[in-house]
């Protein structure tokens, strides 16, 4: 959210916050009105994230991914004739992709009419469309962007060597190859076949998916994209080809309708909601005292105190701010099991390491179910577990087990602009008067400093090992299968024993309610997000100095720079960061890992 958007959204917050009282107690819809319409329209032409949108005053309802599953849940087949899908031109991750496909699939199959209209289709949204709808639309200019799945890597060696700058990166795990984007131009044959591994379990995801939806005629195109809408129609990717108006006039005859009404993305039902509804939605006290399911969202960059979130948004995982979440629900008597939602390329190794403690804390006293979305990758699989149950999609990206540890050095750098650093040492041993300035951004590190810093990578590597072989109850052997910096997609993860089931968020809640001891209608509750403005009325310290942070970040050039780059790479850049707070290691993903 920019800087310009934060004080007018904040100003308008109260407006629309009442409904938060249901989105407290959960997958409630009480005053929407879902079962009494005939199409429901779900607008997602904005994109669905993780998190949803938020103001100074914390997170909006019904704006989330999970809110979304949340509406589907209350579709009522004998009350729905129709369904009524707005996409633009929004794009979803894979693994979206793949639960939503499902999930209006089995609306499909309770013989409810699912038409879609998207401007534009590419490989993620079709994947989505080919199995959610009866009859696609595209507009007549619009196209199906469909080609084949790749990812992007970048290298830096050449640019660092012109700079001068030093580059004192050390890896555990022959395949985690974090260090190669700054001292190769080119992968290694090892990282090269880690990536290209995860690769192929994504696009055997995607065709699979496709094939189920569209059949295998018109599956065998889709790599052959660009295409036009005439074409894709031509092909069988699409059904029909018109403009939005005549896409949901074409949902309506099908109902005998003469009107949608909007189940997701758009102002949420107003009514009955006062001044006291809000106070209580904002302190996230309403509505407790009731055995639920909690569901925790943890989504971008771990650190210790700060970060950002898969998208730029939010804080990331903090563990301030979760480990807190998490000791609550641990001693909170009405919480019955948790889900966490996890969509991670890791961070900070401490944090990783002291949240996993929390989380086996957790799991001791009730269960403790793990979602991911497109990642759980490094300390996002630290974390992840320490779960009773892992459910992640075949498009999800896991594993990454190992450790990266360095630093840049500018010395040489400033040199060539006639800056020169000193360094004057307190011991007179010149081992140890290396060693004062280890973490300095000027020197180079001496062999000597080499191997104590591998020294300590290689004990969190250890560390590391021991904790899936502990969360997971497998050997250190069987770990190892799935060790030393490999990705793997969700089903080859299954297979390694690092996941227990392929399934979205769904069917990770479905799971807990029955662990629970609860009907499969029990009661499910987003917990942990009070934040923004509500925290701040608590005379919460940490949320001002957020508050702040957010607001000043948004003047900082860098981050205008890294807003020009995909979620992904803003992602794994603030998940490296505790390198330059002073943490000597990291659980990081390999590459800022790019879908196309």
């Amino acid at each position: 959210m920019s800087f310009r958007r934060l004080f007018p959204l904040a100003l308008g917050a109260l407006s629309v916050v009442g409904a938060s009282c249901d989105g407290r107690k959960g997958f409630s819809s009480k005053g929407f009105g879902i079962a009494d319409a005939t199409v429901l329209e779900f607008n997602l032409s904005k994109g669905v994230s993780e998190r949803g949108a938020s103001t100074l005053f914390g997170p909006l309802p019904d704006t989330s991914y999970a809110d979304l599953l949340a509406q589907l849940r209350q579709v009522d087949a004998s009350e729905t004739k129709g369904i009524f899908i707005r996409l633009g031109t929004a794009n979803l991750s894979l693994a979206h992709a793949e639960e939503l496909g499902r999930r209006f699939k089995s609306l499909r199959d309770q013989n409810i009419t699912v038409t879609c209209h998207a401007d534009d289709l590419d490989n993620s949204t079709l994947f989505f469309f080919a199995r959610a709808c009866s009859n696609i639309w595209v507009t007549p200019t619009g196209g199906v962007d469909s080609v084949g799945i790749a990812f992007q890597l970048m290298f830096a060696k050449s640019l660092l060597d012109k700079l001068g700058v030093g580059v004192d990166f050390l890896q555990v795990g022959k395949f985690k190859g974090a260090q190669e984007p700054y001292t190769r131009d080119e992968p290694s044959p090892e990282a090269r076949q880690s990536v290209e591994e995860a690769l192929s379990n994504l696009r055997a995801a995607w065709i699979s998916g496709l094939e189920e939806g569209r059949g295998a005629a018109a599956t065998a195109h889709v790599e052959d994209g660009p295409h036009t809408a005439v074409k894709a129609k031509e092909l069988g990717l699409i059904d029909s080809i018109g403009y939005l108006d005549e896409a949901r006039k074409s949902a309506l005859d099908a109902a005998a309708a003469s009107d949608t009404r909007l189940a997701f993305g758009g102002a949420p039902n107003q009514k009955n909601n006062d001044f006291g509804d809000i106070l209580r939605a904002l302190s996230g006290a309403d509505g407790m005292g009731t055995p639920h399911v909690a569901v925790v969202r943890a989504v971008g960059a771990i650190t210790m105190a700060g970060g950002g979130g898969i998208g730029g948004g939010g804080d990331g995982i903090t563990e301030a701010a979760l480990g807190k979440v998490i000791t609550s629900l641990t001693e909170d008597d009405d919480v019955k099991a948790v889900v966490l939602r996890i969509d991670s390329p890791g961070g900070s190794a401490l944090a990783s390491d002291l949240l996993w403690h929390k989380l086996m804390l957790l799991r001791d006293k009730k269960p403790l179910v793990i979602s991911v979305g497109g990642m759980a990758a490094s300390g996002g699989y630290y974390l992840s577990c320490a779960g009773s149950r892992i459910f992640a999609e075949p498009s999800s990206i896991l594993g990454s087990i190992g450790v990266v540890g360095g630093k840049f050095s500018l010395g040489n750098t400033l040199s060539q602009v006639g800056v020169h650093v000193v360094t004057i040492p307190a011991s007179p041993d010149p081992v140890k008067a290396k060693r004062a300035a280890y973490l300095s951004p000027f020197d180079r590190w001496d062999d000597p400093t080499r191997a104590k810093v591998r020294e300590g990578m290689e004990s969190i590597y250890d560390t590391f090992i021991d904790r899936v072989s502990t969360g997971r109850g497998l050997s250190v052997e069987e770990v190892q299968k799935g060790a030393e910096g490999r990705i793997f997609g969700g089903k080859r993860a299954v297979e390694l024993k690092l996941v227990d089931e392929l399934g979205g968020l769904e069917d990770a809640i479905t799971y807990a309610l029955g662990q629970a001891g609860l009907d499969k209608d029990g009661t499910v509750r987003i917990r942990g997000e009070a934040g923004g403005f509500a925290e701040l009325l608590a005379g919460d310290a940490e949320a001002e100095s957020k508050v702040v942070q957010q607001a000043a970040s948004q003047l900082d050039p860098s981050q205008k720079l890294l807003e020009a780059f995909p979620p992904e790479v803003r992602s794994w850049v603030f998940a490296a960061m505790p390198m330059a707070s002073g943490e000597s290691a990291v659980l990081l993903t390999p590459f800022a890992i790019v879908v196309h």
